[in-house]
């Protein structure tokens, strides 16, 4: 198989057409091929006769032997031919099947989900093919809240400044999704390395989980550190000014900083609007209250079915306290002690006996988050010299 675009080959050996063999075609094509997929079998062998001379053409898609080959049809490439719809991404009914964006309901864990907008080539017009952003957006939003994740936002193909910050307003605004603009410029090695528009989500995503290893996830995923590697240009340069119209609304901008290239200056959730005044308005303290909520969630497992009392409470205690002192070190929290930094309350107040007698332990934990440093004020001074008599 040839995908006569990018001119990728691919090539299975010892496949067979008989029901039930290990090697039949269409369960080798569904395992291995990023290409085909096999609808139907023939029930018997092609004609050897009709084989190449492998002297003569060693190419077995070459023009010369028509017949030894079928190109798919313009029309039919890579799809059923029918426009792709937000239903087939996010529609409720899929959840039950893993389909769509459920199919993530088949990982083990997941924190942070891309969906870049769709563009079709063909349109006349790219902004006017990109899927309803409300029926995709709102409900992946949801998704993450539900699964302890986060959504990154991109805006359409060929947004202005103005598009972007009217953008928000047809959303449901949530703390488990941020957006960023605008578009990446890259090259296209489908079309000649030509520039061409990108979705933002796929680098920032990288530059996310670039920042959580190096320097954890309490650090905001932006600065001068948080650079988009590969990214020659971006679709709409952006001034101090223009950055500061954007940022009060929650919109994270991509700018290109002198030295340091393009980067990454914005670290708000789509909840961040300075209106909102809302205790989740910066990304780094989301994710990593969702962290903690995930790894305290897998930790605990182990109390299930044991005594409910005060020994299993100071166990407890103990266990999640350890944790939390351990990120006190990393810097992961306010306070210069613990005492400032977090708390973990599990005792006879938290669970009473109505709780016990219902199955139920209730843990309390808190943490003074770090919240990064949006802008830097520097105030200068003339002094006055001194006069000597």
């Amino acid at each position: 198989m040839k995908d006569t675009g990018t001119g990728q080959i691919e090539i299975f050996r010892n496949v067979s057409v008989t029901a039930g063999n290990a090697r039949r075609v269409d369960t080798v094509l569904e395992n291995g091929s990023l290409l085909l997929r096999a609808t139907a079998v023939p029930t018997s062998r092609p004609d050897k006769s009709a084989d190449i001379n492998a002297g003569e053409n060693p190419d077995p898609f070459s023009d010369a032997f028509p017949a030894r080959y079928t190109v798919v049809a313009a029309a039919d490439q890579a799809d059923d031919g029918d426009p792709l719809t937000a239903a087939e991404i996010t529609d409720p009914a899929l959840e039950a099947s893993k389909q769509g964006m459920y199919a993530l309901l088949d990982a083990d864990l997941f924190n942070l989900l891309c969906i870049p907008p769709h563009k079709l080539s063909s349109a006349p017009d790219p902004s006017d093919s990109d899927l309803d952003p409300t029926a995709v957006i709102d409900v992946a939003a949801a998704f993450c809240a539900a699964h302890r994740a986060f959504l990154i936002v991109d805006p359409h193909y060929g947004s202005s400044l103005t598009d972007i910050q009217a953008f928000p307003a047809g959303l449901t605004i949530s703390n488990h999704e941020a957006l960023y603009f605008p578009t990446l410029l890259q090259p296209n090695p489908l079309h000649d390395n030509q520039l061409e528009e990108f979705a933002p989500c796929g680098a920032v995503a990288g530059i996310m989980a670039r920042t959580d290893s190096d320097r954890g996830v309490w650090k905001a995923p932006a600065g001068l550190e948080a650079r988009l590697v590969g990214v020659p240009a971006l679709s709409v340069p952006l001034t101090d000014a223009e950055t500061g119209q954007l940022n009060p609304l929650g919109i994270n901008c991509l700018r290109a900083m002198p030295a340091a290239g393009r980067v990454v200056w914005g670290a708000r959730t789509l909840e961040g609007n300075d209106r909102l005044a809302s205790e989740w308005k910066y990304i780094s303290v989301r994710r990593t209250a969702l962290y903690l909520e995930e790894t305290l969630y897998r930790g605990t497992q182990w109390v299930v079915f044991e005594p409910n009392d005060e020994p299993l409470w100071a166990q407890i205690r103990l266990n999640i306290g350890a944790f939390m002192q351990t990120l006190f070190r990393q810097g992961a929290f306010q306070g210069k002690t613990p005492r400032e930094a977090y708390f973990v309350k599990c005792d006879s107040e938290t669970t009473t006996q109505n709780d016990i007698n219902a199955g139920i332990v209730n843990i309390v934990v808190g943490f003074a988050p770090l919240k990064p440093a949006e802008f830097v004020i520097i105030k200068i001074q003339q002094l006055a010299g001194q006069i000597e008599t």
